[in-house]
């Protein structure tokens, strides 16, 4: 049986009775043509089976369509939340969202951006803005523009949070119910300026009331709920444990209520403790999560909308900071004396 000869743009034109120019610029710049030559030439393709070569299209207009994220891990509920509303927003602008995921490794980030801009990217989202000399040396050298999410370098337009302040409310929350000894489980710090932030902004704050956190009442664990549990455990085992506690991911805060609730102590009877993100499953465990709201959602449309904007005009490279609030819910109380 003889194979049928793959339908090509000439085709297309033939069919719809435009220019092959036309036609070009039916599936190439949309917005130059007339809503019904635009639909004819779409009707079109679609009769005669034609498929755009993404590749000739890229070859012959210097755009791929597609923009290039590189996120810390995939195994978030927070980042999945805006790399949905990403996928949507660019959806809506023609455009294809290419994620890749590093672990929290800088070496990891350096090779996941090298192989997206090897693909020709149109742009390319990093998380945070801490990473070596040479990860953004790579992003300078390929002239892709860039936008950081959550916080970021200065020096590059950015869409995020006060990390900072996100630190200073949780603790100021537990302060005001009376709280004088507060436990902290962090991330590990080191390759993460999120979650170095929101520490510092815990400690700050309670260096203005007067208080000092001893090192003994801060650990650093994996962003799980097994980590959670983990610091739990050490904290619970100090001499003078900790009346509150505050885990600067809803993932580390939810293992240590489970940590609290599988050694029979009351959440928030015995122990208060709060969490900063605010994910959906933070409302439904029990007790209910106190935690800083984290517009996730918002940052991933605010983010495309801003990537959008660069690559039309390079030149605007701002920085974008999005509202946080605490969500007061049943896992804090008053200190009971």
């Amino acid at each position: 049986m003889r194979r049928r000869s793959k339908a090509s743009l000439t085709d297309v034109a033939h069919e719809a009775g435009v220019s092959l120019a036309t036609a070009s610029r039916a599936l190439s710049q949309p917005e130059l043509l007339r809503a019904d030559t635009l639909e004819r030439v779409r009707r079109a393709a679609t009769k005669i089976g034609y498929r755009h070569d993404r590749v000739a299209s890229t070859l012959a207009s210097g755009r791929s369509s597609t923009i290039g994220v590189v996120i810390p891990t995939l195994n978030s509920p927070i980042f999945s939340d805006t790399l949905q509303e990403m996928q949507r927003a660019l959806a809506a602008a023609d455009y294809q969202l290419l994620v890749a995921s590093h672990e929290y490794d800088p070496a990891g980030e350096f090779a996941a951006a090298e192989k997206l801009l090897s693909h020709g990217v149109d742009g390319i989202v990093l998380v945070g803005g801490s990473r070596p000399d040479a990860t953004w040396q790579l992003v300078e050298r390929s002239g892709t523009p860039v936008v950081q999410m959550w916080c970021g370098h200065p020096d590059y337009a950015c869409v995020g949070v006060d990390n900072f302040a996100a630190g200073s409310i949780v603790a100021r929350h537990l302060m005001s119910l009376g709280h004088r000894r507060i436990g902290v489980i962090t991330g590990h710090l080191r390759h993460n300026d999120r979650q170095r932030e929101r520490f510092r902004g815990v400690c700050e704050a309670m260096e203005e009331a007067g208080l000092t956190l001893p090192a003994a009442y801060h650990t650093e664990q994996s962003l799980s709920v097994p980590g959670g549990r983990i610091g739990c455990s050490i904290l619970l085992e100090l001499t003078d444990r900790p009346t509150a506690l505050i885990g600067t991911v809803d993932f580390i805060a939810i293992g240590a209520i489970a940590e609290c609730n599988s050694r029979g102590i009351s959440v928030p009877g015995d122990i208060s403790i709060a969490g900063i993100d605010d994910i959906e499953l933070s409302a439904h465990v029990s007790p209910s999560l106190t935690t800083v709201h984290i517009p996730s959602r918002r940052i991933g449309t605010e983010t495309v909308a801003r990537m959008l904007s660069l690559i039309k005009d390079e030149r605007r490279k701002e920085h974008v900071l999005l509202p946080i609030e605490i969500v007061d819910r049943h896992s804090t109380a008053a200190l009971n004396r």
